[in-house]
């Protein structure tokens, strides 16, 4: 049974290795796994870009600040693809019950407020897409999430 529970901890591991983000794995004294995902810059810029799914976006960029993102880009008109018009928002990343959090504030598409049933949209699907990349497996509960200049770090534990 030891023999079991130690290949099946060692193939956990050697699984996170092989994903993109940088990982520190920790085992914990109650038996749990600790991970720390580290999340860059470029990869939220994936993410978000994926997550918000609208071809007429061009040159989104994501710009990692203390405690948030902020997320600005241009829309080329559906009707005349030669005029293009802002986009921008703030994005606060929390933990809520062990599941990530997204909160989408300050949207704004050329001066005007981007609609809440987009915004609610937004706010699943990016949560969703960013907890994939950081979530360990199925029994994991995040901890924590920071917001640096440097990258987006996530605390996960996972039950036995």
């Amino acid at each position: 049974m030891k023999t079991t529970k130690r290949l099946s901890i060692f193939l956990f591991v050697f699984a996170l290795l092989l994903s993109a983000c940088e990982r520190n794995i920790s085992l914990n004294d109650d038996g749990t796994v600790g991970v720390e995902t580290i999340i860059t810059q470029q990869e939220l810029q994936e993410t978000i870009t994926a997550s918000i799914a609208d071809p007429l976006i061009k040159e989104l960029t994501v710009t990692l600040q203390s405690g948030y993102i902020f997320v600005s880009g241009t829309r080329e008109r559906l009707n005349d693809l030669t005029k293009t018009d802002t986009q921008s928002f703030r994005l606060d990343l929390g933990v809520s019950n062990g599941q990530l959090t997204s909160t989408i504030s300050d949207a704004q598409f050329d001066g005007f407020t981007i609609e809440q049933n987009r915004l609610d949209l937004w706010n699943r699907t990016i949560a969703n897409r960013i907890s994939n990349i950081g979530s360990i497996s199925p029994n994991s509960t995040l901890k924590s999430v920071t917001v640096t200049p440097e990258a987006v770090t996530m605390v996960w534990t996972t039950s036995k």
